[in-house]
């Protein structure tokens, strides 16, 4: 690829985050509409639970393939066909009559989604070659996530008051629209040298696991555990996990490499993310509900009560970004658990509801957590590896993030709807919340042990051996486990 002007480059990387921040804040603010969406769709809790899980379930059984994908047919190619399956998407789910179609347009927005972002982040690696001008575009593509977070519930919640649920997928057209043509006219095509071969067989494993799993635990409190839809949902999941834990390592190039996981921050990265993220999304969730559906909020009123959560974690991320460079991910994890599970805990415990002052510790506490543990998950995630095995390792670590949301929202709402039967919630709902107050401070509690576990020296001597083996047997080849 030829070398680009300074203002070709700083274009190139303003179209790369107007994709993140259009899949970023369509996914906040969503949180935010869920109970106009019930209001006029009819949704029960296990609906709602589906229009955001049917997202990131799509999405993180994805991320892999379109990465490998673009890196083989173009990154270019496939970043426009996101942006124009994402818009679609968008409009579709603007025009749904009912849940089902809602959440069959959201999938369609996820399928565009996954060829967005990690897309994206290999564009912006291979325009800005210089590593401090690359490190400096990527702290900024980071910073989008902190934006969307702290304007997607206040953007949401003035939509849906002023307009309408629907609005929120308004927003994406426009944007979509113009992102797409920047990028036929400003971004050049780009592939990679050796492309990884596709894993039909591994991609369809991890759809049957993830698929399984999330329909088990959100229809379980109505179906019943014991059903037999259920246990069949259940055996599904750990037929392909076995499947997976076979069938991988016998590839040469396998969608997931399970030799990563020998590296103990590798594995810790993956741990955290699935834990932060499904805090993340349990907390939105039960947050949503509680502030319009038991003290009667607006959505706009809702969003604004939420800005100390979202207003920490956008300080709080280009900070824990520093730290992380200057002193490693240790301190950014200790603190980030911490603060979760303390927020975590004020609610469970504390019952922070039904204070207002508690309430707003709890946000801060968790918004400081939340914002302090992105940056290092990267960072852990990649720690030690070979140049050449990061971006595999960068892209396990963000379907960690995916699937971490997709557990959260489905165990929480699977607890609320054991717990709360029918409208109005005012009597039940703060009862009926603290087991779920309780997994979330429990998921902080695990980002504070494993990342005092998975971040020390013995944690970093495991990686550079990781390391040293994978460099001695490359993706290319088969692995010691797949000769023998």
């Amino acid at each position: 690829m030829p070398e680009l002007t300074h203002r070709r480059r700083s274009l190139v990387l303003a179209i790369c985050c107007m994709s993140l921040l259009i899949v970023s804040l369509d996914n906040t603010a969503l949180n935010v509409a869920l109970p106009s969406m019930r209001a006029e769709l009819g949704a029960t809790v296990a609906g709602m639970q589906w229009t955001i899980d049917a997202y990131t379930l799509v999405l993180a059984s994805l991320l892999m393939l379109a990465g490998s994908t673009a890196d083989r047919i173009g990154r270019r190619k496939v970043f426009k066909a996101g942006l124009v399956l994402f818009t679609l998407g968008s409009l579709l789910c603007s025009l749904a009559p009912n849940l089902g179609s809602l959440v069959a347009f959201r999938m369609v927005q996820a399928v565009g989604g996954s060829m967005l972002n990690p897309v994206a982040m290999s564009i912006i690696t291979n325009t800005f070659t210089e590593p401090r001008e690359r490190a400096r575009a990527i702290g900024m593509w980071g910073g989008v996530v902190g934006i969307s977070m702290a304007a997607g519930p206040l953007i949401g919640g003035l939509l849906v008051d002023a307009v309408g649920w629907r609005a929120i997928f308004w927003v994406n057209l426009p944007v979509g629209l113009a992102a797409l043509l920047l990028t036929v006219r400003y971004v050049p095509e780009s592939r990679a040298p050796k492309a990884r071969r596709p894993d039909p067989v591994g991609q369809l494993l991890v759809m049957a696991l993830l698929g399984s799993l999330t329909y088990a635990i959100i229809e379980a409190p109505v179906a019943g555990w014991t059903s037999p839809l259920i246990l069949l949902c259940a055996g599904t999941a750990a037929t392909a996990l076995a499947g997976l834990l076979l069938y991988e390592p016998r590839r040469t190039e396998p969608l997931i490499d399970l030799r990563f996981f020998r590296s103990a921050p590798f594995s810790g990265a993956t741990v955290i993310a699935v834990c932060a993220f499904a805090a993340l999304g349990g907390f939105l969730f039960v947050n949503t509900l509680y502030l319009q559906d038991v003290r009667g909020f607006s959505a706009l009123h809702a969003g604004l009560y939420m800005l100390p959560m979202a207003g920490l974690t956008l300080v709080c991320a280009p900070l824990s970004g520093r730290l992380v460079g200057s002193r490693g991910p240790r301190l950014s994890l200790l603190v980030a658990g911490s603060a979760m599970a303390a927020s975590g805990v004020l609610f469970a415990a504390f019952e922070a509801e039904t204070s207002t002052p508690l309430l707003f510790t709890g946000y801060v506490l968790f918004g400081l957590g939340f914002g302090m543990v992105n940056a290092p998950i990267t960072n852990t995630a990649v720690s030690g590896m070979p140049r050449a095995q990061a971006g595999v390792a960068a892209a396990v670590a963000s379907t960690s993030r995916q699937v971490g949301q997709t557990l959260g929202v489905a165990v929480i709402g699977a607890v609320l709807a054991a717990g709360v039967h029918e409208r109005p919630y005012t009597g039940t709902f703060v009862a009926a919340s603290r087991p779920a107050w309780w997994i979330i401070a429990g998921c902080g509690l695990c980002v504070l042990l494993v990342g005092a576990l998975t971040s020390g020296p013995w944690a970093l001597r495991s990686a550079r051996r990781t390391a040293a083996r994978l460099e001695d047997c490359p993706a290319d080849r088969p692995s010691a486990g797949a000769a023998r």
